[in-house]
């Protein structure tokens, strides 16, 4: 049973046995997760005292300028993930392909991968707005002690056996699900310790939050012009309020506390949509359908989708469930 301020780690051994397959191996991925994240958290903390802001002068495999925290980042948990030979694979939204990990007697015999996006948000860090790292983590489908291979990462979301964030804000949470609910721990920098501080967190079946770029207006579709309008009437508790950070993780955690929805569709800008479906929207979605929410493309379950490649795109309905079906409502009366 889920006791308030119970550190992580204490957390992470009573419940081992709600993991499917547990041996151990799933609980020592979650504590990697934790020291890489402390790692990244004392970096960004000291953004703008020491040369970690700023363009690292490279192009990621999106197109998008790298920034100097966002290689920072990858090279973090990658490191971390990597030496304690718990995955046998790591997918990252900053890395071209995947990365194949030998286990300690070269036998590639662990039986994880991981998907991340180690720092969503990152052109925030030089304002000083909240960013954050998500992580997926799926158990693999080719045989154990041979090396991994792409289809072990193009899963659909529902075979997620864990899926989380880390939120480097006010204060630095770790949210994460394997499955049996969502709970968040609050770091204690004095102490460098994770302690749960949000058990059983839950979206509001309603909410009265929109969050969407509506810079982008001109080039939405129809049916999410026609629902951003609907948002905007004034009829019942409407109309809502529009809150946009532009950071998925922060957007996603304010939503799931206070109740609403968060979109990112395709538009005539960005066709397939702009958020990755392995690194930002299989996780959040996990999260989100753990936590009483729901998650969609506009017309079909997140979770139920095929990748078809490592990076692929998809437009994104996330938060509180009434909030999504409404959107998806006014997407159903036009065409794809």
């Amino acid at each position: 049973m889920a006791t308030k301020n119970q550190s992580l780690g204490e957390f992470i051994i009573e419940n081992q046995n709600d993991f499917q397959y547990s041996s151990g191996e799933l609980s020592r991925l979650i504590n990697s997760i934790r020291l890489a994240a402390k790692m990244v958290n004392h970096e960004v903390n000291k953004a703008g005292l020491v040369d970690i802001t700023g363009s690292a002068g490279e192009i990621n495999t999106q197109g998008e300028d790298q920034q100097k925290l966002d290689v920072f980042a990858n090279d973090t948990f990658i490191r971390t993930l990597t030496k304690r030979q718990i995955v046998c694979g790591i997918a990252s939204e900053e890395n071209d392909d995947f990365i194949t990990i030998e286990g300690q007697r070269n036998d590639h015999g662990n039986k994880y991968v991981v998907a991340m996006d180690p720092l969503d948000g990152s052109s925030n860090i030089d304002v000083n707005v909240s960013v954050g790292t998500i992580f997926s983590i799926y158990r693999r489908i080719t045989p154990v002690g041979t090396p991994v291979q792409l289809e072990d990462f193009l899963q659909p979301g529902n075979m997620q056996v864990a899926a989380g964030y880390i939120i480097y804000g006010t204060s630095t949470m770790l949210v994460y699900t394997t499955g049996n609910g969502v709970n968040g721990f609050t770091l204690n920098p004095s102490l460098g310790t994770y302690y749960l501080s949000h058990p059983n967190m839950t979206f509001p079946d309603d909410g009265n939050i929109y969050s969407v770029n509506e810079g982008n207006y001109s080039h939405f579709p129809q049916g999410v012009k026609d629902y951003i309008k609907y948002c905007q009437t004034e009829e019942g508790d409407r109309p809502y309020t529009s809150r946009y950070i532009g950071s998925l993780v922060s957007d996603i955690h304010r939503n799931m506390i206070k109740g609403g929805i968060y979109m990112y569709p395709r538009s005539s800008k960005a066709k397939e949509g702009k958020l990755r479906l392995l690194y930002e929207c299989n996780p959040m979605a996990f999260i989100a359908e753990q936590a009483g929410g729901s998650a969609s493309d506009g017309h079909e379950r997140i979770l139920d989708l095929k990748p078809t490649e490592l990076h692929q795109r998809v437009p994104f309905f996330c938060g509180s469930k009434n909030m999504v079906a409404k959107a998806e409502e006014f997407m159903t009366k036009y065409p794809r």
